[in-house]
């Protein structure tokens, strides 16, 4: 929020007008006039004793006026006390008392006289008394025994004082006593009790009286106080009564309202306008009463109506007479009520309607002089001049009296005087003196020539024009040098000569000029008006939150006139920020570090410049973990329950959303606090089940979004009673650690369980489904116990009972147990193995009698292991495998085998003590599968028509090897590829050499093994002929030709010869030729079923190592390229499905090819797209 602090148009014109009326009232003091009286005492004047008396009385005047004084009527001739003094060229009186005079001897009314030629002026009566502050009677103070919930009050009756003494209640600790709806001090002093109870005993209740003027507090004796109560009564009364009536009987009687005051029904009061009317009622009862006023046909005064002293004191302020009429105070408990009627009468001392004002008139001008006032009793009005009743006063034929006028006509130099008009009542009096100054003067402007006005847009600016002149002159505005004279609704004329102009705009700057004119003379003056940008906040602090120990930042940023220099103040809840290093000020923010708690409050930022002040605030909202409950109480106790109730602490602006309620087994487990329950943040009482036999304590802990609280302090503990146990052991279990016994295991009750002292279980067993009795045993400070001698793996009915010094616990249910087991006896039989493929097999056995188990049947583990590979007949460390089967399972699967090898398994059942017996040995035999990929692929001395391929065999042949298959095709310069080659190679061996290939050209090959049951994965790699260095030159000076212009002539014509041989190219592909390509019979088939002849020979031929060539000169292809498995899969990723392509008559290979991603070998289509120059000359060279 922002607020403007500036004086608003209505106001500042009516603050400067009536203040510049007084000032255009005043005559400058060059010029002759009567006294006027500018300080005195206060009427009604007390002083102390011990000091100076100093009676004030000042004037001023033309000539300067002379003083006198008079004292209760008569003259009061200070020469002839030496204790008295007059200050010099004033009227203030100095009373000497410290130097040996007493305030006492200068008691009375005084009245101060200041005259001059032109007239005389007084003062109010001032009556000077000292204060007194005597010392309390002495008396004899019985002590007050009282019966508890009876009323009580304990009277003060302080000594008289000036001015009455303050009234409060301390002890002999000077601490105050705490005051309440039931215990409360009245006005008059006294201390009421509407009912005392047992707390209300003691014997220091101290009356003070303060009294100001002399600084002095009296203090009255002690007053004991000592209540009854029923838990007071004496022995030999109670012995005299008997339970029914002690604990039947109300120990206190309640009692229905009645008033201690005012007493009586009704009562009256009068009280003076203006004053604070204070009404009070204060009424005895059980329970204590509630006060509530009304007033009679009509309603109390809004905004004017307080409540104190627990509402038991109506206080109204400045009252008129409109407050005046009857209220009631109602007291009223759950018995009924009582009220009482104040009658209230409101009178006025005199209070001025209209003030007669100083009359300056020129010579043989007219005036008046008016003095009305009002009152209850309407007062009376009386004149005196020169301060002598005017009946008596010299005559002045220019003045006539006319009750509370007096009408000057024609007045003359003579006529100048000082007149008093007093209005009073019986309850005061007022006094105004006015004076009549008869002048003839010229005008004058007072104020300063060529003064600067500064004022904000839009709002008024006054330009004062101060003037005095006799008769009174005229004044005229004008606007710059030559302006017109000021006129119409945008200007405001006043009286005393300001101009106003009600909304000031930037326009509005500039010379104003005030002429004031009058029959003996004119005068002008000039002033200076400036109109400024207002102040403005352009960003605003805004509200925050934010969590105790936190920072947090004001924003503040201002927009002002460049010529004005704003300051820029915060302020915490309207005062100065605490002196804190944590509060950072910064040129648009206040920063606040380290928060706490005090810094939660209202903060504004007030920027003020000489002509405007704004501000905007912001509230800051400091949350925290509330504070921890207090006073934990314990009421209700029963044996098995309790109420508990809490005062939650301050829950530091974040609302109390639960409380937490723990407690702690002081018998038990000393220390340790449990979680009990929990209730809403609107609660503060609980009924908490309780257990026997524990020695409680509870604490409470407060919850809200911040966080919760620290736990409260602890209750008073409360031991329960003991009592047989509720409940018994849980989770009982029966289960042998030996095949001949039974160990009985159960969880403990805990403590607070146990109920009572000595606690022990009693365990009972006996064998099932068997005729025998119950056998038991009780045992304390265990939870286990062993039965030996059992028979192996039987059932047994259990139960374990709690009981305690007190008794029993209720009757425990039975569980199921079983004595120790044994391993199996027998292994399964007729185990049987169905072989399902290479990889996996199913076992089946006959399950074993469950007699034999000895045990609870876990299941059944089967053991299986490889004994040898068949296609390598050769023997290997032997690593079993171990697969188990829960449960009463007659087969399993066997997953993972190796294909064409022998395995061994058996079969044993498994109970909770092991493993049975192994059934006989089971031998099978997985057949073949499919090979791994070969262990590697090397492709060495690459020559222009040649490559050499080496490989090793599977690593897993998973059979007996048939073959090798062997898949190649050409890669182009934009990796197209070319049509599938497919060569089988026998299986023994390890080597190939590749004839008849292109020159310069990249091969990609694909290499699998098989078996009978069909290929395995392969391996790719590729590989590159070397080029002829002949064609290199010529393709390296086509190359640097190419930019030439007679190259482009040229390039037509090879492009000519390139489109006849693809027509000779076709057609001999048709005729046959040396090197034919069966076409494919669909451009998308797979390359695996692709036919190839296999007594062409053309692509290849099988050779012995020794007639492998060395690599030629320049090969790009190294010497040694292995691959690996895992790296064949990716071949084909920059290759993309095939396009029509295809082998020239001399091995060439053109064609465009597109990417596909697949791991087969793709053949490409035709292409209608022909190939570059370079590639066509180092295809057709």
């Amino acid at each position: 929020m922002m607020k403007k602090k500036s004086i608003s148009a209505s106001k500042a014109s009516l603050v400067l007008f009536l203040c510049q009326m007084i000032s255009a009232l005043d005559v400058p003091l060059d010029l002759s006039q009567p006294p006027t009286i500018t300080q005195q005492s206060p009427k009604d004047y007390i002083v102390d004793p011990r000091e100076n008396i100093v009676i004030q009385c000042e004037a001023k005047g033309k000539p300067p006026p002379s003083f006198s004084w008079t004292r209760n009527g008569t003259h009061f001739d200070i020469d002839k006390d030496a204790q008295v003094t007059m200050k010099p060229n004033s009227g203030t009186l100095v009373i000497n008392i410290m130097n040996g005079g007493k305030a006492e001897a200068y008691e009375g009314v005084y009245q101060c006289t200041a005259r001059n030629e032109r007239g005389a002026a007084i003062s109010n009566n001032i009556v000077i008394r000292p204060s007194r502050s005597p010392l309390w009677t002495k008396e004899k103070l019985e002590p007050n025994q009282v019966r508890e919930g009876d009323s009580l009050v304990l009277h003060c009756r302080p000594p008289v004082g000036l001015p009455p003494p303050i009234i409060f209640w301390m002890d002999n600790a000077f601490q105050r006593l705490p005051q309440s709806e039931r215990v409360s001090q009245g006005l008059n002093g006294d201390l009421y009790f509407s009912n005392v109870q047992p707390e209300d005993t003691r014997e220091d209740y101290i009356c003070y009286a303060r009294f100001n003027h002399t600084q002095t507090i009296q203090q009255k004796q002690p007053i004991s106080v000592k209540v009854f109560s029923m838990d007071s009564l004496n022995d030999t009364i109670a012995a005299n009564l008997s339970d029914t009536d002690i604990y039947g009987a109300k120990p206190v009687t309640e009692r229905q309202p009645i008033l201690l005051t005012p007493t009586g029904s009704t009562s009256t009061k009068v009280e003076l306008r203006g004053n604070v009317l204070l009404l009070e009622c204060i009424a005895a009862g059980l329970p204590t009463p509630v006060i509530r006023w009304i007033k009679e046909g009509g309603e109390l005064p809004a905004n004017r109506t307080f409540f104190e002293n627990f509402k038991k004191t109506l206080k109204i302020v400045d009252v008129s007479e409109a407050d005046s009429g009857n209220y009631k105070c109602i007291a009223r408990n759950i018995l009924g009520s009582a009220h009482h009627v104040i009658s209230v009468t409101v009178k006025a001392a005199p209070y001025w309607i209209t003030a007669p004002r100083n009359l300056v008139l020129s010579p043989g001008e007219d005036g008046t002089l008016i003095c009305r006032a009002n009152g209850n009793p309407k007062p009376n009005i009386s004149w005196l001049a020169n301060g002598v009743p005017i009946a008596i006063a010299p005559e002045d034929p220019s003045r006539k009296v006319d009750g509370d006028t007096i009408i000057f006509s024609h007045v003359q130099e003579r006529s100048s005087a000082v007149y008093q008009c007093n209005a009073s009542n019986e309850y005061g009096y007022l006094l105004a003196n006015a004076f009549v100054n008869v002048l003839a003067e010229p005008p004058r402007i007072l104020t300063p020539a060529n003064k600067l006005y500064q004022v904000i847009a839009d709002s008024p600016a006054l330009l004062d024009c101060a003037y005095f002149g006799s008769p009174k002159p005229e004044i005229e505005w004008f606007k710059g040098v030559k302006g017109s004279i000021l006129s119409g609704s945008e200007y405001v004329f006043h009286d005393n000569g300001t101009l106003e102009i009600p909304v000031a705009q930037k326009d509005s700057t500039g010379t104003y000029t005030c002429v004031a004119r009058n029959e003996l003379g004119k005068i002008q003056n000039e002033v200076q008006l400036e109109v400024k940008d207002p102040t403005m906040i352009i960003k605003q602090p805004e509200y925050k939150v934010i969590q105790r120990y936190g920072q947090v930042s004001f924003e503040c940023i201002i927009k002002h006139d460049s010529t004005l220099l704003p300051t820029v103040i915060w302020l915490k809840d309207n005062d100065e920020l605490p002196d804190d290093e944590r509060f950072l000020v910064g040129k648009d923010n206040l920063t606040i570090m380290n928060v706490t708690d005090k810094d939660d409050g209202t903060y504004t930022c007030i920027v003020n410049t000489t002509l405007d002040s704004v501000s905007a605030s912001a509230v800051l909202t400091v949350v925290a973990r509330p504070n921890p409950p207090f006073d934990l109480e314990l009421t209700g106790q029963l044996e098995r329950s309790v109420e508990l109730s809490w005062i939650p602490g301050d829950e530091n602006n974040s609302p109390i959303t639960n409380f937490v309620i723990e407690y702690e087994d002081g018998l038990h487990e000393p220390g340790v606090w449990h979680y009990q329950t929990e209730v809403p943040g609107t609660q503060t009482t609980v009924q908490l089940k309780l257990s026997p036999y524990v020695n409680y304590s509870f604490r409470v802990i407060a919850v809200n979004e911040i966080g919760r609280s620290q736990p409260s302090e602890p209750s008073e503990q409360y031991l329960t009673k003991s009592a047989n146990p509720d409940e018994n052991p849980s989770n009982v279990q029966g289960i042998g650690s030996e095949p001949d016994n039974l160990v009985i295991t159960w969880e403990s009750l805990k403590g607070f369980q146990s109920n009572g002292p000595g606690l022990q279980y009693k365990v009972s067993w006996r064998q099932k489904d068997v005729d025998d009795e119950w056998t038991s045993v009780i045992v304390a400070n265990v939870s286990k116990y062993i039965v030996s001698g059992t028979p192996t793996f039987v059932p047994y009915e259990i139960k374990v009972q709690a009981l305690n010094d007190l008794g029993y616990a209720p009757e425990p249910s039975e569980v199921i147990g079983h004595s120790g087991e044994d391993l199996p006896m027998v292994a399964p039989g007729n185990v049987q193995v169905h072989v399902i493929n290479s990889t996996l097999a199913k076992v089946h056995w006959d399950p074993v009698p469950l007699k034999t188990v000895r045990g609870h049947l876990q299941g059944y583990k089967v053991y299986y292991w490889k004994v040898q590979s068949l296609s390598r007949r050769s023997r290997r460390h032997v690593e079993k495998k171990i697969l188990t089967f829960r449960g009463n399972k007659t087969f399993g699967m066997l997953p993972g085998l190796e294909p064409y090898s022998s395995y061994k398994l058996n079969v044993r059942v498994v109970n909770g003590k092991g493993e049975g017996p192994a059934s006989p040995d089971k031998v099978f035999k997985t057949p073949e599968g499919v090979p791994s990929s070969p262990s590697f692929l090397k492709i060495t001395n690459p020559t222009l028509d040649s490559l050499t391929l080496e490989w090793g065999s599977p690593t897993h042949p998973n059979g007996v090897l048939t073959s090798y298959i062997l898949k190649f095709q050409p890669i182009n310069n934009t990796h197209e590829l070319g049509p599938l080659v497919e060569i089988r190679i026998p299986a023994n061996e390890s080597s190939l050499i590749l004839k008849n290939l292109n020159y310069s050209t990249r091969y990609k090959f694909y290499f699998n093994a098989q078996t009978s049951v069909g290929s395995g994965s392969q391996i790719t790699e590729e590989a590159v002929t070397i080029m002829d260095e002949g064609k290199m030159a010529m393709a390296s000076r086509q190359v640097d030709i190419a930019t030439q212009g007679w190259f482009i002539g040229l390039m037509c014509a090879v492009a000519l010869l390139i489109l006849i041989l693809l027509i000779v190219c076709f057609i001999r592909r048709n005729k046959g030729g040396k090197y034919p390509v069966k076409e494919k019979e669909d451009a998308h088939a797979d390359p695996e079923i692709q036919p190839m002849k296999e007594d062409d020979g053309t692509f290849g031929e099988y050779s012995d190592a020794e007639d492998h060539k060395p690599l030629k000169k320049g090969s790009r292809t190294p010497s040694d390229r292995t691959v690996k498995k895992e790296d064949s899969d990716d071949s084909l990723v920059d290759y993309g499905e095939g396009v029509n392509g295809q082998f020239n008559e001399d091995g060439s290979f053109i064609g465009q090819y597109s990417g596909k991603k697949e791991k087969e070998p793709a053949e490409g289509n035709e292409s209608s797209e022909a190939p570059s120059p370079v590639n066509a000359m180092n295809s057709f060279v």
